[in-house]
């Protein structure tokens, strides 16, 4: 079902490669990341099963009765939040194995579900694709000059990439990348992530397992995330903070569940550590880095709406372009199956982002926002380098500045490369 004016995403390259590998496929990400429509992109028939009143309520009641009538239909079969009818795994599953053959099914969903009832894995027979929210580059707001996959491996020729205006940075950020927000102003844009939040909080958390929540604390949750965003926060100043600044308390194991909720619909999209012993003598933090699944969400719950708000908070402009570019970096990298996380040690040493690659090497990105920062972050990335090779560890084989106010793609001669992220692509 080729739809007219689809907006390719970068991850439908993997999902055609993934329907040639396995005979079904699940999508997984936030809601209104665009799951459904990469999904009709890629199948010839679908099927909704959205929990609501009318004919997609009669198709979840139909799931769970009769799963055959549900999955007849041309190939590959679209089963939208499928989820809404657990047992769909295991029937596919079957029918998967029966037939042998390859791209059957392609499964979106918007929650983690209740492994309750599925009696199998699926291993081998599903493969799994984390579809997030728009990067710069799906977007247009990108011009794609310099590709991420050739800078990890090396392969890097400069070049002027345009000017970069302070308030089109903040309008992107504060849109985020939606798929049906990119025409909006920050403003509207806004709004439509603020009834998002609000849908989550009222809707989605209870339906995910069940259970009724505090909406009034998972709000208070929520901002107190925003506060932190791009910060290696424990659970327990998280608690603190909402005390301090909200003048509420939450018990520490309520916040830890309420985060897995959040967790489990894909509202967050934390950053492992990276934990490879790049550094013998010296203990690696294994904090997480926190982020929401788009940096949108921080905006709205920080009541931040239009651009001047941002540019008159530079510390927090900061924290959210940090937040955007390390989502675009694990969009592009996905791409070419390298891995995200962050470093940070006990010696007060960090790096905002890690990739590693397939290969084993790993690549060490600075992220700053305006071009008098490059200096200090390239040093830092040099001098973090030669420790860890005097360390004989494995040092990072690419040294990168990503950068927010840069005109210029080039390579200093220390050997950092500097990249503005309005010029990178996959």
């Amino acid at each position: 079902m080729k739809i007219e004016n689809y907006k390719k995403r970068i991850a439908d390259d993997k999902i055609e490669h993934y329907l040639k590998l396995f005979g079904a496929i699940s999508i997984e990400g936030p809601k209104y990341c665009g799951k459904t429509w990469a999904g009709r992109y890629h199948s010839n028939s679908e099927i909704l099963l959205h929990k609501t009143t009318g004919e997609q309520s009669n198709n979840v009641e139909l799931a769970k009765m009769s799963p055959s009538i549900v999955l007849e239909g041309e190939k590959p079969r679209l089963i939208d939040e499928w989820q809404e009818a657990t047992n769909l795994w295991d029937e596919i599953r079957i029918d998967v194995d029966k037939s042998g053959l390859k791209g059957q099914y392609i499964l979106t969903g918007s929650s983690t579900p209740n492994r309750k009832g599925i009696a199998h894995s699926g291993a081998g027979r599903y493969g799994k694709i984390h579809l997030r929210t728009m990067s710069l580059y799906e977007s247009g707001d990108s011009t794609g000059d310099i590709s991420l996959e050739n800078l990890c491996n090396n392969k890097f020729k400069g070049k002027a990439t345009g000017e970069v205006d302070l308030r089109n940075l903040a309008r992107l950020i504060i849109r985020g990348g939606w798929p049906g927000n990119l025409e909006y102003s920050a403003k509207d844009s806004s709004e439509v992530v603020e009834e998002y939040i609000n849908l989550i909080i009222d809707d989605d958390l209870s339906r995910l397992d069940g259970i009724n929540r505090d909406k009034h604390k998972v709000r208070l949750l929520l901002k107190s995330l925003a506060r932190n965003e791009s910060t290696t926060v424990s659970n327990m100043t998280l608690k603190k903070d909402i005390n301090e600044k909200d003048n509420e308390d939450i018990d520490i194991d309520t916040l830890a569940s309420y985060l897995n909720a959040l967790d489990r619909l894909f509202l967050l999209d934390n950053d492992e550590p990276f934990s490879t012993n790049v550094r013998s003598s010296v203990r690696v933090k294994q904090s997480e880095k926190r982020h929401f699944a788009d940096p949108s969400i921080a905006c709205s719950l920080l009541n931040i709406r239009e651009e001047n708000k941002l540019i008159n908070d530079l510390e927090t402009f900061g924290f959210l372009f940090e937040a955007m570019v390390e989502r675009d970096l694990k969009v592009y990298a996905d791409s070419f199956n390298a891995k995200c996380y962050h470093y940070q040690d006990y010696q007060d040493k960090e790096i905002d982002s890690v990739i590693e690659l397939e290969n084993g090497e790993w690549c060490a990105f600075e992220i700053k926002l305006g071009a008098n920062q490059i200096e200090k972050a390239a040093n830092d990335l040099v001098s973090l380098k030669k420790q860890i090779e005097n360390e004989n560890g494995k040092a990072p084989s690419v040294l990168c500045v990503i950068c927010g106010l840069t005109n210029v793609a080039y390579q200093r001669p220390d050997g950092v490369y500097v990249v503005p992220i309005t010029a990178l692509k996959p």
